[in-house]
């Protein structure tokens, strides 16, 4: 199981949000280039970003700043956030070197482009699967979908998906434990890449989803409030 641990971008800052909440945020760094760095000191080989500012808006906003953790860090990095169309997408990864690419609001909204994406970029798309009471959310979590999230997961494995990012809206910045059910619903159901976000507040939880069959798990705020550790995580899963 990969650990990826996560920078949340907001007005350049380095920030977690509370079930989504774009008016309960912590900041946690005013530099989030240094913050990518120190995971990487800690042994990531790979790194979660999200770009908030671009997720609600859909306009590209902090993409200089995740250009430069490419940059600085080496790792492989995983970012979404705005990405809907495919002169952004292309930036990203032939331009700024990204290492694959989470469509979340235009995977639920946009088809077309959903299926040029994948079909041109295959493994370096994920499908970001935002969940609140099973249902999936878009425009960086403020409204729902109408679509059942494992539903949702299968129809883009037919599109040709190969990895979804799972997050439970209910759990994100809780720190209360992982969505461990629906995790393994989705591992089960679909039986493609599966990569749990949300909840994760201690070691234990960390290795507890890992029981899940995830192939990954994200770890932000329990990082930054040092109640995981990462480098230890990275040793044992």
């Amino acid at each position: 199981m990969i650990i990826l641990p996560a920078v949340d971008l907001l007005g350049g800052k380095a920030v977690r949000l509370k079930q989504g909440r774009y008016d309960q945020v912590t900041v946690y760094s005013d530099d989030p280039v240094a913050q990518a760095i120190s995971f990487r000191e800690a042994g990531a080989e790979w790194i979660h970003v999200v770009d908030l500012d671009a997720a609600k808006s859909g306009i590209p906003t902090n993409h200089e700043i995740i250009r430069e953790i490419v940059k600085e860090t080496g790792l492989k990095v995983d970012t979404g956030g705005g990405i809907r169309n495919m002169d952004t997408l292309s930036r990203w990864i032939e331009d700024y070197g990204v290492t694959r690419c989470v469509l979340g609001t235009s995977a639920i909204r946009d088809r077309d482009f959903t299926e040029k994406a994948l079909d041109r970029y295959g493994e370096a798309i994920a499908i970001g699967i935002d969940a609140h009471n099973g249902e999936v959310a878009v425009d960086g979590w403020t409204e729902g979908s109408g679509v059942a999230a494992v539903d949702f997961a299968l129809t883009m494995k037919s599109l040709g998906a190969r990895t979804v990012i799972f997050t439970d809206i209910s759990r994100d910045g809780m720190l209360s434990g992982p969505a461990y059910e629906s995790t393994s619903e989705m591992v089960e159901k679909t039986g493609i890449d599966i990569i749990a976000s949300g909840g994760i507040g201690s070691d234990e939880d960390v290795m507890y989803i890992k029981g899940s069959g995830c192939a990954g798990v994200i770890v932000g705020k329990a990082i930054y409030e040092g109640k995981v550790d990462l480098r230890k995580c990275l040793q044992n899963v």
